[in-house]
Protein backbone atom coordinates (compact mmCIF):
# COMPACT_ATOMS: atom_id res chain seq x y z
CA UNK A 1 0.00 0.00 0.00
CA UNK A 2 1.33 2.95 -1.04
CA UNK A 3 1.32 6.16 1.73
CA UNK A 4 2.72 9.75 1.46
CA UNK A 5 3.63 10.37 5.30
CA UNK A 6 4.33 14.07 6.16
CA UNK A 7 6.44 15.59 9.04
CA UNK A 8 7.56 18.56 10.25
CA UNK A 9 4.84 20.89 11.20
CA UNK A 10 4.61 22.49 14.79
CA UNK A 11 3.25 25.66 16.06
CA UNK A 12 5.97 28.86 15.02
CA UNK A 13 5.91 32.53 15.87
CA UNK A 14 5.67 34.56 12.71
CA UNK A 15 8.84 34.81 11.11
CA UNK A 16 9.79 31.80 11.66
CA UNK A 17 11.02 28.58 9.95
CA UNK A 18 9.94 24.68 9.53
CA UNK A 19 11.07 22.24 6.63
CA UNK A 20 8.64 19.85 6.38
CA UNK A 21 9.19 16.48 5.17
CA UNK A 22 6.90 13.70 2.99
CA UNK A 23 8.42 10.01 2.99
CA UNK A 24 6.89 7.89 -0.13
CA UNK A 25 6.45 4.58 -0.18
CA UNK A 26 7.11 4.40 -3.77
CA UNK A 27 9.22 2.08 -5.41
CA UNK A 28 8.68 4.33 -8.68
CA UNK A 29 9.08 7.86 -6.55
CA UNK A 30 11.82 9.48 -8.94
CA UNK A 31 9.28 9.14 -11.55
CA UNK A 32 6.34 11.10 -9.71
CA UNK A 33 6.16 14.54 -9.44
CA UNK A 34 5.31 16.15 -6.25
CA UNK A 35 3.19 18.70 -4.94
CA UNK A 36 2.68 20.99 -1.79
CA UNK A 37 -1.12 22.02 -0.83
CA UNK A 38 -1.99 23.41 2.44
CA UNK A 39 -5.79 23.82 3.34
CA UNK A 40 -6.38 26.39 5.78
CA UNK A 41 -10.12 26.32 8.22
CA UNK A 42 -12.99 27.25 6.27
CA UNK A 43 -10.92 27.34 3.09
CA UNK A 44 -10.31 25.38 0.05
CA UNK A 45 -6.90 23.44 -0.69
CA UNK A 46 -4.56 25.62 -2.45
CA UNK A 47 -1.40 24.43 -4.31
CA UNK A 48 1.67 26.05 -2.45
CA UNK A 49 5.05 23.95 -4.55
CA UNK A 50 5.21 21.44 -6.55
CA UNK A 51 8.29 19.76 -8.44
CA UNK A 52 9.21 17.86 -11.26
CA UNK A 53 10.53 14.28 -11.32
CA UNK A 54 13.82 15.28 -12.15
CA UNK A 55 14.14 18.84 -10.42
CA UNK A 56 14.18 21.04 -13.81
CA UNK A 57 10.76 22.41 -12.80
CA UNK A 58 9.38 23.76 -9.78
CA UNK A 59 6.35 25.47 -9.50
CA UNK A 60 5.47 28.08 -6.08
CA UNK A 61 2.14 30.06 -5.33
CA UNK A 62 2.85 33.81 -5.90
CA UNK A 63 1.49 34.35 -1.74
CA UNK A 64 4.83 31.59 -1.06
CA UNK A 65 7.47 32.90 -3.81
CA UNK A 66 11.08 34.17 -1.84
CA UNK A 67 10.00 32.28 1.66
CA UNK A 68 9.79 28.94 0.90
CA UNK A 69 11.55 26.50 -0.94
CA UNK A 70 10.51 22.58 -2.29
CA UNK A 71 12.92 20.01 -2.91
CA UNK A 72 13.29 16.14 -3.42
CA UNK A 73 15.83 13.49 -3.04
CA UNK A 74 15.11 10.55 -4.94
CA UNK A 75 17.35 8.26 -2.83
CA UNK A 76 15.54 8.51 0.06
CA UNK A 77 12.22 8.98 -1.50
CA UNK A 78 11.21 12.33 0.02
CA UNK A 79 10.19 15.62 -0.78
CA UNK A 80 10.50 18.64 1.22
CA UNK A 81 9.22 22.24 2.04
CA UNK A 82 11.35 24.62 3.71
CA UNK A 83 9.29 27.32 5.00
CA UNK A 84 10.83 30.57 6.07
CA UNK A 85 9.54 34.17 7.10
CA UNK A 86 6.34 32.46 7.95
CA UNK A 87 3.04 34.41 8.81
CA UNK A 88 0.29 34.16 10.46
CA UNK A 89 -1.37 33.35 7.12
CA UNK A 90 0.43 30.50 6.81
CA UNK A 91 -2.09 28.51 9.03
CA UNK A 92 -3.34 25.77 7.78
CA UNK A 93 -2.63 21.89 7.15
CA UNK A 94 -0.17 21.12 4.53
CA UNK A 95 -0.50 17.96 2.54
CA UNK A 96 2.11 16.04 -0.27
CA UNK A 97 0.30 14.31 -2.89
CA UNK A 98 1.90 12.68 -6.04
CA UNK A 99 1.48 12.97 -9.78
CA UNK A 100 2.54 12.20 -13.78
CA UNK A 101 3.49 15.55 -13.94
CA UNK A 102 4.33 18.96 -12.80
CA UNK A 103 1.23 20.35 -14.35
CA UNK A 104 -1.09 17.63 -13.31
CA UNK A 105 0.30 18.42 -9.82
CA UNK A 106 -0.37 22.09 -9.61
CA UNK A 107 -3.59 21.71 -11.52
CA UNK A 108 -4.85 19.12 -9.37
CA UNK A 109 -6.24 17.21 -12.81
CA UNK A 110 -4.19 13.91 -11.75
CA UNK A 111 -2.94 13.30 -8.05
CA UNK A 112 -2.34 9.73 -7.83
CA UNK A 113 -1.86 10.01 -3.77
CA UNK A 114 -2.24 12.34 -1.10
CA UNK A 115 -0.35 12.46 2.67
CA UNK A 116 -2.89 12.70 5.47
CA UNK A 117 -1.00 16.12 6.25
CA UNK A 118 0.95 17.72 9.14
CA UNK A 119 -0.53 20.59 11.01
CA UNK A 120 1.69 24.19 10.99
CA UNK A 121 0.12 27.10 13.24
CA UNK A 122 2.03 30.60 13.25
CA UNK A 123 1.87 32.41 16.02
CA UNK A 124 1.39 36.54 15.25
Amino acid sequence: QVQLVESGGGLVQAGGSLRLSCAASLRTFSNYAMGWFRQAPGKEREIVAAISWNVDSTYYADSVKGRFTISRDNARNTVYLQMNSLKPEDTAVYSCAAGPNIIQVVTTRKIDYWGQGTQVTVSS
